[in-house]
């Protein structure tokens, strides 16, 4: 079983990068409409969506926005962070099979809070924008190193 280690905030860096990638599958569709109460059909109706300027079903947005906080408690600043805000400009849908890579840069830190600012961007396979934005945390204090859970097995029906 592989683990999670975090960087703590006097580890962080302004400047300091990283990354995380997820794929959007249909089931991460039909989960986040579940578990969000977002039944837009452009995310679940394929004719609806053809009617669309998307002409095809897209992701949620705010599933992007689940990245970049899967980023935060993941990658950087890991685990134990707090996830206080998060500023999101949507540039392109994304739509199922997109493999979207969330990409952190550390820009600013307050020491007397342990804050710190993170300018967020999400692009897909190609390399376009599909948002961007800018995250504050709250970074850990500690050193952690835990093992990564494994997700559950959900069956949809």
């Amino acid at each position: 079983m592989s683990s999670l280690q975090n960087f703590t905030y006097d580890e962080l860096e302004i400047g300091q990068t990283a990354t995380f990638s997820k794929t959007l599958t249909e089931e991460d569709i039909t989960l986040f409409a579940a578990t969000s109460g977002d039944i837009n059909p452009v995310h679940l109706d394929a004719d609806f969506a053809a009617t669309t300027m998307f002409k095809e079903r897209i992701g949620h947005g705010a599933w992007t926005g689940s990245v970049i906080s899967a980023a935060l408690a993941l990658v950087m600043p890991g685990p134990g962070t707090i996830y206080l805000s998060q500023n999101l400009s949507f540039r392109a849908p994304v739509k199922i099979g997109d493999t979207i890579t969330i990409h952190l840069t550390v820009t600013d830190k307050k020491d007397d809070k342990k804050f710190v600012t993170l300018d967020t961007k999400a692009v897909n396979q190609d390399g376009k924008n599909v948002a961007i934005g800018t995250s504050e945390v709250i970074a850990p204090t500690e050193k952690m190193t835990l093992p990564r859970p494994e997700l559950p097995t959900i069956t949809l029906g």
